[in-house]
């Protein structure tokens, strides 16, 4: 029997160390993706996730509808009560009924970097945390509303992996061959843009190298024209990854310098607006003079 058990337990870890498609596993890791990596002032960080809570259901409500059955029954209980007055072993039934509903499963979780200036809020299926971040920024760039007090950057996570090489391979072809089929014809110039925080195993050369490797051939690099940009964000013994567009054009989604560059231009509309217009009251005022 023990031996049984001890054969059982050696089945189980050696399921931990594959993949659903064959791919090892490398290490463990506390931070879990696919996510969203964001900075915020410092001593914020509390402040921000709760408002980052609210801020993503909201959005994950208008990109994702919970067209759930959970709320269907709700409201469809209000009519069983009615039916229900005054039957008690009906109102226990119905009552247990719902405390054995299943639990809406939450969409969004707060992981913890122990680390000042920066949070990440971890995705659960169906959220992409590349739309949700892209949904939001253009929200930003198209009213200067940030919706947020404290939030600074924006970095969406696809996908995460352990910090090695044979992890960073395999994660880079998860992400890379979706993107890139979309539109197989279509030849971009792409850059890579590495973030490293609280770690010093492998070298920002060596992580940018192994990831060029790794984008499919046809397409090049381009420091100064890029049209799509490789986000890569390592924490500590975590990297995630991800492929945007337009990242330097929405001020490498920085919500608070998007929206004070907005605001900065429609004031300064709307100070060249006004010295037109005191501009012509003047000669309106001359012409009155000379008559």
């Amino acid at each position: 029997m023990p031996n049984e058990k001890r054969k059982s337990d050696e089945r189980d870890k050696a399921r931990q160390r594959f993949r659903s498609d064959g791919t090892p596993i490398w290490g463990q890791r506390s931070i879990d993706g696919p996510g969203v990596w964001v900075t915020c002032i410092k001593g914020k960080e509390k402040q921000v996730v709760r408002e980052l809570y609210n801020l993503f259901e909201s959005l994950a409500s208008e990109l994702w509808p919970d067209g759930s059955s959970s709320r269907a029954q709700d409201k469809e209980d209000p009519d069983e009560s009615d039916d229900d007055d005054g039957d008690i072993e009906k109102q226990i039934a119905r009552e247990i009924a719902s405390m054995k509903r299943p639990r809406k499963q939450q969409r969004f979780t707060n992981c913890q970097t122990n680390t000042p200036c920066v949070v990440f809020i971890s995705c659960k299926p169906p959220v992409d945390p590349v739309k949700l971040v892209v949904k939001h920024i253009q929200n930003v760039f198209e009213t200067g509303v940030t919706q947020t007090r404290y939030a600074q950057r924006f970095t969406p996570v696809a996908g995460s992996c352990p910090v090695n090489l044979p992890e960073i391979q395999s994660l880079c072809t998860r992400i890379f061959k979706p993107f890139f089929a979309v539109d197989p014809d279509q030849q971009y110039k792409y850059k890579i843009e590495l973030r490293l925080r609280n770690h010093s195993t492998l070298s920002r050369t060596t992580i940018i190298q192994e990831i060029a490797k790794c984008v499919p051939e046809g397409h090049k690099v381009d420091l100064d024209n890029a049209e799509v940009f490789i986000l890569v964000e390592v924490f500590k013994n975590v990297c995630g990854i991800s492929i945007v567009k337009d990242y330097y054009r929405l001020q490498k989604f920085n919500v608070m310098e998007i929206s004070n560059a907005r605001n900065n231009s429609q004031e300064g509309v709307k100070g060249r607006v006004a010295d037109k217009v005191t501009a012509a009251s003047d000669e309106d005022i001359g012409d009155t003079n000379e008559s």
